[in-house]
């Protein structure tokens, strides 16, 4: 009669409980190294840093960012690095929005990259805080409409244009023919009107005088160094100075814990999402009215 064999069940139990606990270290380093490459910290306090760069075309991305982090518990201030010309204006008021809503949770501060013109300052204009490089390019407070006519060239290669419209102003800033006195009084109203908000939100956002700012909408840039003395910016500094300060702010370690989204985009997607309307809008190939800097 055959003895069990107590040794080799014995080996076996040790290989599975080593086996589960491998199991086990690798799934926790796995998840450390999942939740670090979504930008996200499992330590203590933090600040978040959301990126404004480029053209603003899309408010989705940069909002969601910031919502994000203004109901984490565990980021205790928020830094906007900006590095943009401005562009649309309905992305850059929807970005405004959400940064006012965030400011109003906790600590948001911004940090001025090379460039923070137009519809990048006006995102800008809501945080507590605005840090710009001396030599930053800032201001640009306006709206411009570019707009083009290729009536020649159609009549050089033998085009000529068919329009059914609606009514006499549907097809206004049309390339295929002049546009008329009372189409251009129109359209300038329009930006008139979208000054206007332009102004009202940063006089809102950094607590000035409306006429004040009104005197500076001409649409002229400003050095970091300018917009501090016209109270534009509240800082000379850079990044780094800028989260040291929403860290000081949020009653933080001055060198603070710092996070951020990181973006996963294939190479597809790059050419067919905002990278695109980026490369049209920069051939002036889209019309529309934008808080850009247009010498970018």
């Amino acid at each position: 009669m055959s003895q069990p064999d107590t040794g080799g069940r014995s080996t076996k139990s040790i290989l599975s409980f080593f086996g589960i606990m491998t199991l086990v270290f690798v799934v926790g380093v796995s998840l450390i190294i999942f939740s670090a490459g979504d930008g996200i910290d499992i330590s203590g306090d933090k600040v978040a840093l959301v990126r404004v760069e480029d053209m603003i075309l899309d408010a989705e991305k940069v909002n969601r960012q910031i919502k994000k982090w203004s109901e984490d518990d565990s980021v205790k201030a928020i830094v906007l690095r900006i590095n943009s010309p401005g562009g649309a204006v309905a992305p850059s008021q929807e970005i405004y929005q959400e940064v006012e809503r965030a400011a109003a949770i906790k600590p948001v501060v911004a940090s001025m990259g090379a460039m923070a013109a137009s519809g990048g300052y006006y995102v800008a204009a809501p945080c507590e805080t605005i840090y710009a490089n001396p030599g930053t390019v800032t201001g640009s407070i306006g709206v411009i409409m570019n707009l083009s006519n290729i009536e020649k060239l159609m009549e050089k290669i033998g085009m000529s244009p068919m329009v059914i419209k609606t009514g006499k102003f549907k097809d206004i800033g049309s390339p295929y023919r002049p546009m008329s006195k009372e189409e251009h009084e129109l359209l300038q109203n329009v930006a008139d009107d979208i000054l206007v908000q332009f102004i009202e939100d940063v006089a809102k956002g950094r607590g000035m005088d409306l006429d004040y700012v009104r005197s500076l909408a001409d649409g002229r840039i400003f050095t970091g160094r300018q917009a501090l003395d016209l109270k534009l910016v509240d800082k000379l500094g850079n990044l780094r100075d800028a989260i040291e300060a929403a860290a000081r702010m949020a009653k933080m370690d001055p060198d603070p814990d710092v996070v951020e989204d990181e973006e996963k985009r294939g190479l597809v997607k790059y050419l067919l999402d905002e990278d695109a309307s980026l490369a049209l809008s920069r051939a002036g190939l889209t019309s529309g009215f934008y808080f850009l800097w247009p010498a970018w």
